[in-house]
């Protein structure tokens, strides 16, 4: 690699400095492989526990891979290739590995956790979902009893105590959301015997690009008691007779609705009430169920199954279980569908996957597409990228897009194209941005007479399944967003590549180039033929981010094929609108919510204060005064103490809640400072830390005053008695941070309050 890509700090320099000497390894790495491969299994696993004892941190790394070799082939029948080893190094040295699809990441992660392990680092590799934590774990849990390294994967079907043993592995599996939820109970416990997660130490992020970029700014959310957010019945009935540009209008991005002057004159009359009046909970109420109506689309944001509204996830085309809309919100989308309303309560604690990440000392991960989101690791990460050469060259075939007028025109051909395919017995892959589109186009192949295997998020059981068999003659299987699937498609024989391989078609380009390439890359993978094209159309979500894109409507065929370069070139250029602005919106959420953590880290050093030593206890005894010494005469010293820590913790608990729900309020209007000329981001932190200049006097005040009036028993406080009651239940849940833009947060706040 030349000196200017070094002065550049490109990907591709930092992955000669990671990995370039692994080459001139060679002879000491084929030396130990020799050595390990006499050694019996009792003294592989010895050997193990020495190979990080001594050495510079390249020859133990050498040793390690030798080491790794031989464990891998004798627990699992799998011998890593020397672009796995390049991997497993690049992980060990905290970096984000790029690997395509198919070249072995399970394996390269699964060593790597066993070499952080073996350094007396304590692991957790996740996932985006509990299947694939619970299957990885499985499947390599011989590797890790060869090497000596106890493992243990998390779900969501577990209890707390299974929990809590599964988290003292030295290598735990688990989702990301689930280790997130877990943190965020456990800062409300009282009792160090309870705490379910450990220091967070090492953690590799399957799905790297997805976890830390896609998923990155979305909320988890621990909330409390057991109210119901009611969504009126009567406003969503009137709200669903309304007719489109006659009572209500829908924004060219489609990111907002509004009432017209018909609109608003239909309401007022059938509802009695003037909207723009004092009754601004009306208004707010009309707003939301119109919301629900226009813009939030059955089958494409949301399903239905048993009587529930259920997320789609938008990156990984699935149900993305636990999620739910603000709660406002979610009850519109609730009324809409005639649905019982599902319980909302108050906040506790919330954190957004990025904010969990870098909680760990070392971040790491691994992903076919990382390479694209270089920049973004870099400034969010500050984490470098190690791309991985394929084992065999990708001979691959990657068509130019087919841009079509309309979705109809574009549905008709990519019909055709499959059952062209079909006929010649190549199986075909077609990757879909919507469970709706999904479903029309398994229709009209069957139409066709042709079976098509749909996996989406309605119904994904099966999906190990049905991605293993795509590969076999004139298989055609329908899904949406590939990334996450976790299953290779294996070609079934010489005759499906000499048909020329899996053909992947994509219905449409995704927001994401990357989520792009994930889709191609199930094809020709380790050295297999195949073919990717993408068929777009004029209305496609995507495409309508460029109105100008319209004039060539007048240019499609009798198909409705519109073969014009520039008309391409302007869907790519949507393509990078849509990149941009995520990553505007990432970059803005990370820095309302940096100051946010800072706050909550102070909190949580308090509140540990208060459970471990005296010096908060002595505080608030000495503000006491007599009423503290009337206690300790009356019971003990060691009740008294036991009171006040008991009390302190439950008012500075309460405090974190009212912080946060000022926070959330604070940001909802923060932008309206831009009008005094104030950047709203230094006006939100200068008002945050106002706010919280006074907390811990605020926690003293109120457990004064707690302690002053309640009664003490000699069995401590009842704090129930006197009001201070904790929720009675609580449970997590994500939420969709700027699904639908910042308008919409504001509309459900006005709502709530």
């Amino acid at each position: 690699m030349g000196f200017f890509s070094r002065l550049l700090n490109r990907p591709g320099a930092h992955a000669e400095k990671a990995t370039g000497w692994f080459e001139r390894a060679a002879e000491d790495l084929a030396a130990a492989g020799r050595e390990y491969s006499e050694l019996s299994d009792a003294e592989l696993t010895e050997a193990a526990g020495e190979v990080f004892a001594s050495g510079s941190q390249q020859q133990m790394l050498t040793r390690y891979c030798a080491l790794a070799r031989e464990a891998g082939s004798r627990a699992l029948d799998e011998t890593a290739y020397d672009t796995q080893l390049r991997g497993l190094i690049g992980l060990l040295q905290g970096s984000i590995v790029q690997m395509a699809t198919g070249e072995g990441k399970t394996l390269v992660g699964a060593l790597a956790a066993a070499g952080y392990a073996l350094q007396g680092r304590r692991v957790h590799v996740v996932s985006v979902n509990d299947y694939l934590a619970v299957r990885d774990r499985k499947w390599m849990k011989p590797l890790f009893d060869l090497l000596g390294v106890r493992s243990a994967a998390i779900s969501g079907a577990q209890d707390d105590d299974e929990r809590r043993q599964a988290y003292q592995a030295e290598v735990v599996y688990a989702s990301v959301t689930e280790v997130g939820f877990d943190v965020l109970r456990d800062r409300f416990l009282t009792d160090d015997a309870d705490l379910r997660v450990p220091d967070r130490d090492v953690v590799i992020v399957d799905e790297a690009d997805s976890v830390l970029i896609d998923e990155a700014r979305v909320p988890l959310v621990l909330a409390g008691s057991a109210s119901v957010e009611d969504a009126d019945a009567a406003i969503a009935a009137l709200v669903a007779e309304l007719s489109p540009d006659t009572h209500f209008e829908v924004s060219p991005d489609r990111n907002a609705v509004s009432l017209t002057d018909a609109g608003v004159d239909r309401v007022e009359e059938e509802l009695d009430v003037e909207l723009f009046g004092e009754d601004s909970e009306t208004l707010a109420a009309v707003n939301l169920a119109l919301y629900a109506r226009a813009l939030v689309k059955r089958d494409v944001d949301y399903l239905v199954v048993d009587g529930r509204v259920k997320l789609i996830s938008s990156s990984r085309g699935r149900v993305a279980e636990l999620q739910r809309w603000p709660d406002g919100l979610q009850a519109a989308v609730e009324a809409k569908e005639n649905l019982g309303t599902t319980d909302s309560g108050e906040i506790l604690d919330q954190m957004t996957v990025e904010e969990l990440v870098h909680g760990y000392e070392t971040v790491c991960g691994m992903t076919g597409t990382a390479l694209a989101v270089g920049d973004d690791l870099r400034e969010f990460y500050n984490l470098e990228i190690v791309p991985i050469d394929t084992h065999l060259p990708v001979v691959r075939i990657d068509e130019p897009d087919r841009l079509f007028t309309y979705q109809e025109s574009k549905e008709r051909a990519i019909v055709e194209e499959v059952a062209d395919n079909h006929a010649r017995r190549r199986p075909v892959l077609i990757g879909t941005s919507s469970v709706a589109e999904s479903e029309s186009l398994a229709q009209r192949l069957s139409e066709r007479g042709i079976d098509a295997a749909v996996l989406n998020a309605k119904d994904d059981t099966h999906e190990a399944e049905i991605i293993a068999g795509a590969g076999a003659p004139g298989a055609v299987t329908v899904s949406t967003q590939m990334a996450g699937r976790g299953t290779d498609i294996r070609l079934a024989d010489d005759d499906v590549a000499e048909a020329g391989g899996l053909l992947v078609i994509g219905a449409g380009r995704y927001p994401s180039s990357r989520l792009d390439d994930q889709l191609r890359g199930r094809a020709g993978r380790q050295g297999d033929p195949g073919t990717s094209v993408f068929f777009t159309s004029l209305e496609d979500e995507l495409v309508t981010r460029v109105p100008e894109i319209q004039r060539f409507v007048s240019e499609g065929d009798e198909t409705g094929l519109i073969d014009s370069k520039r008309a391409l070139g302007l869907v790519e250029h949507a393509q990078r609108i849509a990149e941009g602005q995520n990553t505007a919106l990432h970059r803005d959420t990370w820095r309302f919510n940096e100051l946010m953590a800072k706050q909550r880290e102070l909190v949580l050093e308090r509140r540990t204060e208060i459970r471990k030593d005296d010096g908060p206890v002595e505080q608030l005894r000495s503000e006491l005064g007599d009423r503290a010494e009337q206690i300790a005469a009356e019971h003990s010293e060691e009740l008294l103490d036991e009171v006040l820590r008991e009390v302190m913790l439950f008012h500075l608990d309460s405090r974190w809640v009212d912080h946060l729900a000022f926070l959330n309020d604070l940001r909802e209007g923060i932008h309206l400072r831009t009008f005094a000329r104030e950047k709203p981001h230094e006006a939100f932190n200068a008002e945050s830390i106002r706010v919280f200049s006074s907390f811990w006097s605020d926690v003293i005040e109120d457990s004064k005053t707690t302690i002053a009036e309640a009664e003490i028993t000699a069995e401590g406080i009842d704090l129930e008695s006197h009001g201070l009651k904790r929720p009675s239940s609580t449970w997590t849940y994500l939420t969709t941070e700027n699904a639908f833009g910042s308008d919409i947060e504001n509309i459900v706040k006005k709502v709530r309050r």
